[in-house]
Formats: structure tokens, sequence, C-alpha cells
């Protein structure tokens, strides 16, 4: 379900960032929809299996760091985005940019989240990966 998520998160960027451009408003709500639900998805079996693997007495702890990790991101990846929509639209005044100064760093924003996402993804099949083979070789011992 977490790779689910990652996946859906994944189409929902890439489809805001070349959507719009033809469909209009249906082609931002859609994706926002999709992306939105897909965090959800992330969240709560990421969260799940997190919490899944922590003792008892470490479950507070756990949680607190999940929750400052979730935070953190959250705050950072704003404030970096909000730069990279900047760049991409041409660095100057937002408010008096054209529409396709606009599509351009709402494209550009929203590719690198994607590849972001990727990135996420590739971690944690990795993680997965190496779960499976620790726990195919602790089996054969």
């Amino acid at each position: 379900t977490t790779f689910a998520g990652l996946m859906g998160l994944i189409t929902g960027s890439l489809m805001l960032a070349f959507m719009p451009l033809s469909f209009g408003i249906p082609g931002y709500v859609i994706p926002l929809v999709f992306i939105t639900a897909h965090y959800a998805l992330f969240q709560a079996a990421n969260n799940s299996a997190v919490m899944m693997t922590a003792t008892a007495n470490r479950r507070g702890v756990i949680s607190g760091m999940l929750n400052l990790s979730r935070n953190l991101g959250l705050i950072t990846g704003a404030a970096v985005m909000g730069a990279v929509f900047s760049i991409g639209a041409g660095g100057g005044e937002v408010a008096t940019a054209s529409a396709d100064a606009v599509s351009a760093g709402l494209r550009l924003t929203f590719i690198l989240a994607a590849g972001l996402i990727c990135i996420a993804l590739a971690i944690g099949l990795g993680a997965a990966t190496k779960a499976k083979e620790t726990a195919h070789s602790e089996g054969q011992a």
C-alpha cells in the first residue's frame, strides 16, 4: 500500500505538470484529488509499517519522530518548492507573471516533485528488498 501511494503521488504530480495546459480548471482539480488520496494512502501505510516495528516502550518516541519528520518535510518542501516555482516562472513577480510563465513554474515544480518521489520509491523498494533478503537468510540459518 505504501508503494501504491507513492506511485499515485508520482502519477498525480506528472498529471499536474502536464494536464492543466489542455484541460483548464479540471486539469488542476483532478490531479489534486488524486494526489490527496494517494498522500493519505501513503501516510497511513507508512506510519503503520514504522509503528509495527517499534517496541511497546519506544512507540511514543517513534510516533513523535514520525510527526516531526512529516512536519519538517512539509515546511521544508513548501519553501523549496516555492523557490523552484519562482525560478521556473522566470524569477520575477509572480502576481504579474504571464500565464505561460506560471505554467512553466508549475511544470518544473511538479516534475521535480515526481522525481523526488521516485527517489523515495527507490529507497523504499531497496529497503523492502533488503528486509526480504535478511528474513530469507535468517530463515535458512
